[in-house]
C-alpha cells in the first residue's frame, strides 16, 4: 500500500510491472538481464482517485497515459532491477501528488492608482524631455 496523500492511496496490486531488456551501458549483461522495470498503473479504474485528480493526472502525464487511462512509466535509469522498479514507484508517486495538489486559485488584482499616476507623470516627464531637444541639421 503507498499513500499518496491523506486521502489517495494506491494499493501494490493496482501497480503492475513488466521487466524489460535496457538500453545503454552494462556490457553484455544488458542482453541478458530485463533491468528495465516498465509500471502500469490503470489511473481510470482506481477507486481512490477522484475525477478532478484523473483530469489533472491526464494533463500532467501527457504521452505516459494511454486513452485508456493506463499510465505507462519505464524506469531503466540504474543497472539494477529492484533500484529501477523503486525509480518507477517514486515518479509515479511524485505524478500522482503534483496532481492531486488543486492549482492555486488566482485572485485578478488591479494597479493601485497612485502606481497608475507615477506611471503617466514619468511618461510625461520623458515624452517633455524629448520634445525640448533641439536638432541639429548638418
Amino acid at each position: 500500500m503507498i499513500r499518496i496523500t491523506s486521502a489517495i492511496v494506491i494499493q501494490d496490486t493496482e501497480l503492475h510491472f513488466d521487466f524489460v531488456t535496457a538500453s545503454g551501458p552494462g556490457g553484455q549483461n544488458v542482453n541478458k538481464v530485463a533491468s528495465a522495470a516498465q509500471l502500469r498503473f490503470d489511473a481510470s479504474a482506481s477507486a481512490t482517485l477522484t475525477e478532478a485528480v484523473r483530469r489533472r493526472l491526464a494533463v500532467l502525464a501527457g504521452r505516459r497515459m494511454t486513452r485508456d487511462g493506463v499510465i505507462v512509466i519505464q524506469a531503466q535509469r540504474f543497472r539494477s532491477q529492484e533500484q529501477n522498479r523503486r525509480d518507477a514507484i517514486e515518479r509515479l508517486v511524485g505524478l500522482l501528488r503534483e496532481a492531486a495538489t488543486p492549482p492555486a486559485f488566482r485572485r485578478k488584482t488591479r494597479p493601485p492608482r497612485a502606481a497608475t499616476e507615477r506611471r503617466l507623470e514619468g511618461k510625461r516627464h520623458t515624452a517633455a524631455r524629448k520634445k525640448d531637444r533641439v536638432t541639429t541639421d548638418e
